[in-house]
């Protein structure tokens, strides 16, 4: 019993360390801007859904999946705010990035809460985050699956951001997919140095990569 209860601490004291609920917005060190691989998502989770995200006439690839607040260690999430949450009309205006409208909902509610900002300019800061990435293009012209390893697509972001670092960047994989492309970035939208619980590199050496419908 003594060792269970010890395990469950220790379990517990690693879950807090890593994102904690109702945090005090505003109060963080720097932003994760992620990028999801859209045709990956679609495979695994939204065709079954219907999502409007996985029409074909979108023609998406990488689309917002968030822009995080985080800390050196950890991140806040859900936090405690008076600033009124967006409208519909707001988040629909944002469904070319995020792909749907219940997406940047979901996603201010949970993150951009945390940063202290009116929902405009969040979305303001998120959308201007993401037109500074350049995109690989080579991505966007595959016309089959392909598997390839993941530092594969990290030098495609590498090559097309020529300032960037790798310690900048990571790249993360589900279910033998790749998923996210994840920069690390000041306050100023600055690319930066990845904490190191941020730096988890996805090492698959066969990931699959689905092409854009």
């Amino acid at each position: 019993m003594r060792q269970l209860l010890l395990g469950g601490l220790i379990w517990l004291s690693t879950a807090w360390a890593g994102w904690a609920e109702d945090e005090r917005a505003g109060l963080f060190d720097y932003y994760v801007l992620s990028l999801s691989w859209s045709p990956n998502w679609c495979a695994t989770t939204g065709d079954h859904r219907g999502s409007e995200q996985c029409d074909p006439s979108r023609d998406l690839g990488w689309v917002v999946h968030g822009l995080w607040p985080q800390y050196e260690s950890g991140w806040p999430s859900f936090c405690k705010t008076a600033i009124r949450p967006p409208s519909r009309s707001m988040t629909a205006a944002q469904a070319d990035m995020f792909g749907t409208s219940g997406a940047a909902w979901y996603q201010w509610k949970k993150h951009g809460s945390c940063a202290g900002l009116e929902a405009a300019v969040y979305y303001d800061l998120v959308r201007e985050a993401f037109g500074m990435v350049k995109r690989p293009e080579v991505l966007r012209k595959l016309t089959q699956p392909v598997r390839l390893p993941a530092s594969v697509v990290e030098e495609a972001f590498l090559q097309a951001n020529p300032d960037w670092h790798p310690d900048m960047l990571t790249i993360t994989c589900k279910a033998d997919r790749i998923q996210e492309a994840r920069l690390c970035l000041t306050k100023d939208l600055e690319p930066r140095k990845c904490a190191r619980d941020v730096v988890r590199d996805c090492t698959a050496q066969r990931a699959l990569l689905d092409p854009i419908k």
